[in-house]
């Protein structure tokens, strides 16, 4: 019997929770009640009371990875337990589509070789819990959903960016490690944020009331009370983001939306600067979706806002995607490359793994020798290279401000440039398009993000 006592959907079997820390369980109960807690790990009793609407609140001292173990919930005669909790790594990872979509890949939009990986994903050490979609005004408690073990059945249903960031945490780090997914397609990061992290936005409005809502993935704060706000405070080591498609037209405060976020979510969690490692988004052919006669935005300024965030926030990192996007598809099919460099950051920036680079090389400057411009590079020790051949991606402007195709070569750390229609260059642009195939990359293998050395 365990009528009096109720806990959230993502405090219950199957779940992991980080090691090494002080996590917090939560629910509800009867009034003035003393609510005890008692871990198999330790066998200590924790005790706290129910306040008058109900809600307790405790913090359990979490060991190193391990389990299964047994957590017992007990007030008076009353008790819950609960089997076959891990303890080990925690990741909430959120967004929009390409975060939501799913091992099993969209209709007619496959994710590439995920049939074979579903079919190999058993892996006891690997739980899985995806958030159901809810948008709502007011902040909620709980949320729907349950935590799975990776199978082909649960895997198929996941997020495919996720599972690839989990699936290779687990392999190299060899504890179990828990997934929290909450994402919805089509939502702008407006969504996933309340209203204190964006009071500095005053041309942002805000709904009143329900009946404001009028998309549910799109209104401001909606997603943020229904997705987010009922896990905050469960422990996690840190968050994957993959957002930004719905953003690439209001590109000019993307960089102020992401810190404000990032910095909201760290306050309202209350365990510090927990890192943040977040994909910039991948090359698309954003004519397919603008409406005839209206003005073609350039994504690139969209992914050169995410290259900014990534000074501006603390314990942070950004996955470069330029070689893996797809030009007639908003939802690229290389979802393993996505997960498994968002994996990179964390294995060399969280887990302190030597040996490895995480971090695309970043331009640095520009001189100009007659008519050639030198770009300098910073992260790139290892040098540059162009392993699908010629960079084809490079173009020169002048005073006019007009830009002409150029010709591109690598001398160590550095990319010359010149062009036959700029005899004296002023600016330089890499791959600064919607759709492009990225060609330069770090000796260790990832790509340089897009960039302008102008400011026009």
């Amino acid at each position: 019997m365990h009528a009096k006592i109720s806990l959230p959907a993502f405090i219950s079997e199957g779940m992991v929770l980080q090691q090494q820390t002080s996590a917090s369980l939560w629910g509800k109960a009867l009034s003035g009640k003393t609510i005890t807690v008692r871990a198999s790990w330790d066998n200590m009793n924790y005790s706290t009371k129910a306040d008058k609407e109900g809600r307790w609140r405790i913090q359990l001292k979490t060991p190193q990875a391990g389990g299964p173990y047994f957590i017992v919930f007990s007030e008076g005669n009353d008790s819950l337990t609960l089997h076959d909790v891990w303890v080990g790594e925690v990741w909430l990872c959120s967004g929009q589509s390409n975060m939501e979509m799913p091992m099993k890949g969209f209709k007619n939009q496959p994710v590439e070789g995920s049939n074979m990986d579903i079919l190999k994903s058993t892996n006891s050490q690997l739980r899985l819990f995806t958030v159901k979609r809810h948008s709502t005004l007011a902040a909620q408690e709980d949320v729907e959903g349950e935590w799975q073990t990776a199978n082909p059945v649960s895997v198929s249903e996941f997020s495919a960016t996720a599972y690839y960031f989990g699936r290779l945490l687990q392999e190299i780090l060899k504890v179990p490690v828990g997934l929290i997914c909450s994402s919805w397609g089509g939502s702008p990061i407006e969504s996933w944020m309340d209203r204190d992290m964006l009071q500095s936005f005053p041309g942002i409005k805000l709904p009143q009331t329900e009946e404001d809502i009028k998309e549910k993935n799109r209104t401001p704060t909606t997603l943020f009370n229904g997705m987010i706000a009922p896990l905050v405070g469960f422990a996690i080591k840190g968050v994957i983001w993959y957002q930004g498609e719905s953003n690439y037209d209001r590109y000019t405060s993307y960089a102020d939306l992401l810190v404000a976020m990032v910095n909201g979510w760290r306050m309202k969690w209350n365990q510090g600067v927990f890192p943040f490692y977040y994909c910039q988004i991948a090359p698309y052919d954003y004519r397919l979706i603008t409406p005839h006669g209206e003005e073609v935005i350039n994504s690139a300024y969209l992914r050169e806002a995410q290259l900014k965030a990534e000074n501006r926030i603390e314990n942070s990192g950004m996955a470069v995607l330029l070689d893996a996007g797809l030009e007639k598809g908003i939802h690229p099919p290389k979802k393993q490359i996505a997960g498994e460099r968002l994996a990179l950051l964390a294995f060399a920036k969280t887990y302190r793994i030597g040996g490895i680079v995480a971090d695309s090389p970043v331009y640095k400057d520009m001189t100009i020798k007659g008519d050639t411009a030198i770009l300098s590079f910073d992260r790139a020790e290892m040098w540059l290279t162009a392993p699908k051949g010629d960079l084809e991606n490079f173009k020169m402007a002048g005073l006019d401000k007009k830009f002409y195709p150029a010709d591109a070569w690598i001398n160590r750390s550095k990319v010359y440039v010149r062009s036959e229609a700029v005899k004296h260059p002023v600016a330089v642009r890499y791959a600064f398009e919607n759709y492009v195939e990225g060609d330069l990359y770090g000796t260790e293998g990832l790509p340089v993000s897009s960039f302008r050395t102008d400011d026009w």
